[in-house]
């Protein structure tokens, strides 16, 4: 049976009536993705255990999900905060140090500027020099404030479904997005100010 076919609600009542199995049915269907929640958040090395870690959860909590028709929302949302609880946990071991970078790194922070246009933004994003850079940034970012930025301005998911997965009210993902962005603009200007030195 196709993935599309199966009826989640369905398979929900055999995994709780004892058929454990079942649950590899939901895994198949939504397993790409919970990796696509996953992967903007957690570095490649983690992406694989964070996966697990969500369906886990998922699965432990099976039971809670009240609205079986919406089973991919509740998913979804466990595979943000699984993605969320991975970068708590990382934050506080991480140190980026500007010497550390190559010299390509080096060179894209002398020529960015905060005030480029969002086309020149984008250009620059899908370098692979300006990526890394922005990963250190947003790794010195406290767990939340990454969070709001990759969901609401990397994946370009709306305002009122990221509220919905992250669990806060609409207006807190703004105010906090809007604050996050201004501490991102800090941490990168303050790298550009230290390269320079």
């Amino acid at each position: 049976m196709p993935d599309a076919e199966i009826d989640d609600a369905a398979v929900i009542d055999r995994v709780l009536n004892g058929d454990t199995d079942a649950f590899g049915l939901l895994m198949n269907k939504y397993g790409a993705m919970v990796v696509n929640r996953i992967k903007y958040h957690v570095p490649e090395a983690g992406l694989e255990e964070t996966v697990q870690d969500a369906f886990v959860r998922a699965y432990r909590s099976l039971g809670t999900c009240r609205d079986r028709k919406k089973f991919k929302a509740w998913l979804s949302s466990i595979a943000v905060k699984a993605a969320y609880d991975y970068l708590r946990k990382q934050y506080r071991r991480k140190e980026t140090v500007v010497s550390k970078l190559t010299a390509d790194h080096r060179d894209w922070l002398e020529h960015v500027s905060i005030q480029q246009s969002k086309e020149e933004y984008r250009r620059r994003l899908a370098c692979s020099e300006a990526r890394e850079v922005l990963n250190r940034a947003l790794c010195q970012l406290p767990e939340q404030d990454r969070m709001v930025l990759e969901l609401v301005h990397l994946q370009e998911i709306p305002v009122k479904e990221a509220a919905k997965l992250l669990g806060w009210s609409a207006i807190n993902v703004k105010v906090r997005s809007h604050r996050s962005r201004k501490k991102l603009r800090a941490i990168i200007e303050d790298m550009i100010t230290r390269e320079k030195e």
